[in-house]
């Protein structure tokens, strides 16, 4: 039973709700939609209890996302507690050639706005349901290693998620990372959780939801956009490579970007992905 009903969120928004209506979303919060007296519709994502400080910080992160210039598009943030967020209705379509195209270029703009710090100062962050370190480090590879690899391994490992041989694989990667990690670059406003159903494809082009924001490597968001696949990728990354140039040996860095998300699939639902993140790491290991 979700914690949030029609009065709750007449508090919170200060308009009357006159419905309220599952939705389809994630498999971690509920998601539903609430038609208001006013007019309007908004979504209501809301989580039976969720931790101190969830939904804040994806309310945060999408107003960092949103200050980005040129950027992708999110939902405005309407309200939020720490039982809820309200986001405005966006009205999702077909994606095109042209929208994808469109999206390549913004995702750059988001990416060329920076962040002060690789992580985030700004306190705790998820992942799914998982918590997400923030740091803040002084370079990726750190970010990288000490953020998001080893305290993943480290519970994979706990749970049985992975083997011994991919436990060594991914502690190779750890300790290879400065020479893996290619190109030194400053920190880029990355999503942090891109994949394809974070991607809502409207008439006119595309809008990032569900976020996990940070200062993090810009090739990592296109590395997600890789691992789970996107209608028309080859589009959106040709039109993010002439927008915002890739730096030499990217698409070779690929499996060391897909390393973490694997590992946070293999904690979450367990199956072939421990395996997944022993063939990553092999691959990773392939290409300084």
């Amino acid at each position: 039973m979700s914690p949030v009903d029609s009065e709750h969120l007449h508090t919170l928004l200060g308009t009357a709700v006159e419905s309220l209506t599952p939705v389809g979303g994630g498999s971690i919060c509920e998601a539903r939609r609430a038609w208001l007296s006013d007019g309007r519709s908004v979504f209501v994502k809301s989580r039976a209890g969720a931790p101190a400080g969830f939904f804040q910080a994806e309310a945060l992160g999408l107003r960092r996302l949103a200050a980005a210039r040129g950027g992708v598009p999110v939902p405005q943030v309407l309200a939020h507690d720490e039982q809820c967020l309200v986001l405005e209705w966006v009205t999702t379509g077909v994606p095109s050639a042209a929208a994808a195209e469109r999206f390549g270029r913004a995702l750059a703009a988001t990416h060329r706005h920076g962040a002060d710090v690789f992580g985030s100062a700004d306190g705790p962050g998820w992942i799914g349901s998982l918590d997400l370190p923030q740091g803040p480090w002084k370079t990726w590879p750190e970010l990288w290693a000490y953020g998001r690899l080893e305290p993943y391994l480290r519970a994979a490992r706990k749970a049985g998620a992975v083997d011994k041989r991919t436990v060594a694989e991914v502690e190779k990667v750890i300790a290879e990372l400065p020479r893996l990690a290619g190109p030194d670059e400053p920190p880029a406003l990355i999503h942090g959780d891109l994949w394809a159903g974070n991607v809502l494809w409207t008439e006119t082009g595309a809008f990032l939801v569900d976020p996990a924001a940070h200062g993090g490597h810009r090739e990592t968001d296109l590395a997600m956009l890789t691992l789970f696949g996107l209608p028309h990728l080859d589009r959106v990354l040709a039109a993010y490579d002439d927008a915002w140039p890739l730096a030499p040996g990217w698409r070779e860095r690929l499996p060391l970007h897909q390393l973490h998300p694997v590992l946070v699939h293999a904690m979450l639902f367990g199956g072939s992905y421990g395996a997944q993140a022993g063939q990553l790491a092999r691959q990773a290991l392939r290409h300084p």
